[in-house]
């Protein structure tokens, strides 16, 4: 890995090594690493985001867009550094100039975004605190991105049909998945019970925003919280983002629904101008579980793919499938909720 930490490096312009990578952690499209120099102080270490899946530049505009205004709010977040060009995203090739802007139909090594490192602590959701902070974060958010004009993704909007999932279960079936039959028995059971509350947004009801805002993406230092991981940065609707967050923050189907209160009425006291009105609320939050699962169900099966990226996505679509939201614990946070609004 010395050579790519090198060519990282060049690339950003980050000044003569030895530079080395470490593996972080990985995600649903990435894969994290921490790119080190000489020294221990600020400006020797950086995370790069490995893009798994290839690259849309314009999401990538979409995300440094939102960051800086969010920074403007007094959001804490890593900044995303652009290379020596300007670009914001890198297609790192020993073949071709380094430094280049992404070119996501171009072949050879893989497309990296740089950020400062943050040291910090995962978020307790059980501190206040970090409670009021989310809440106050979010109302800024919603607050300064007001009026946005174009419809959010249909990741956000839409689920898969009866007939969608039948064909997708008999390709699982027929690679042998050792997860069909579970998967079958939710195609049957929740899927549709859930798909029932999935339709398009208010049109009046849209921000821009980040779009991935659950406590994994927050890690506190000694400055206090700081947001991480902006690359979903779009188009949504308040009051389902809203919803959505609530309901991961207060601990999903076994959590605290007086957590979800508590972020709730912080975000009342700054401003917030979403409200929570039941099920119809949780729209988002059912349309993503579902497409995850999809998703991750055609990834695990899909030959294009490496057999690491297949692996994870077996992984993660037996872990979804354990952990999706219940309407009954949808319902408890949404009856708790009544007392902010």
């Amino acid at each position: 890995m010395h050579d790519t930490a090198d060519l990282i490096a060049e690339t950003y312009a980050l000044g003569a090594g030895p530079w080395t990578l470490t593996p972080v952690t990985r995600g649903a499209l990435g894969q994290i690493w921490k790119l080190s120099g000489n020294g221990s102080g600020p400006g020797s270490s950086w995370a790069v985001k490995e893009l798994l899946f290839g690259c849309d530049e314009d999401q990538v505009r979409r995300e440094a867009a939102l960051r800086e205004a969010a920074e403007k709010l007094g959001i804490a977040s890593p900044r995303l550094l652009p290379n020596r060009k300007g670009a914001y995203v890198s297609h790192l090739d020993r073949d071709s100039d380094s430094g280049s802007g992404s070119d996501s139909g171009s072949s050879g090594g893989p497309h990296v975004k740089l950020y400062d490192w943050i040291d910090g602590a995962p978020a307790d959701v059980s501190d206040p605190d970090v409670l009021d902070w989310f809440g106050r974060t979010m109302a800024l958010l919603h607050r300064a991105a007001e009026g946005e004009s174009v419809m959010p993704s249909a990741w956000y909007e839409r689920c898969p049909g009866d007939d969608e999932w039948a064909v997708l279960h008999a390709e699982v079936g027929r690679a042998g998945m050792p997860w069909t039959d579970e998967l079958g028995r939710f195609i049957a059971g929740s899927a549709r019970e859930l798909a029932h509350w999935v339709t398009p947004s208010d049109p009046g009801d849209l921000v821009t925003s980040h779009l991935d805002l659950q406590p994994q993406n927050v890690l506190v230092g000694r400055a206090g919280p700081v947001l991480l991981d902006w690359d979903n940065a779009g188009s949504a609707s308040a009051e389902r983002e809203l919803a959505r967050a609530l309901f991961v923050w207060s601990g999903g189907n076994a959590g605290d629904v007086e957590a979800g209160v508590r972020v709730a009425r912080a975000y009342r006291s700054a401003g917030g101008r979403a409200v929570v009105q039941g099920p119809q609320s949780f729209s988002m939050l059912f349309a993503t579980a579902l497409n995850y699962v999809r998703v991750q169900a055609e990834c695990a099966i899909d030959p294009e793919v490496t057999a690491e990226q297949r692996e994870f996505a077996s992984g993660q679509v037996v872990a979804s499938l354990g952990q999706l939201p219940d309407l009954g614990s949808v319902s408890r946070l949404s009856t708790a909720l009544e007392r902010v609004w």
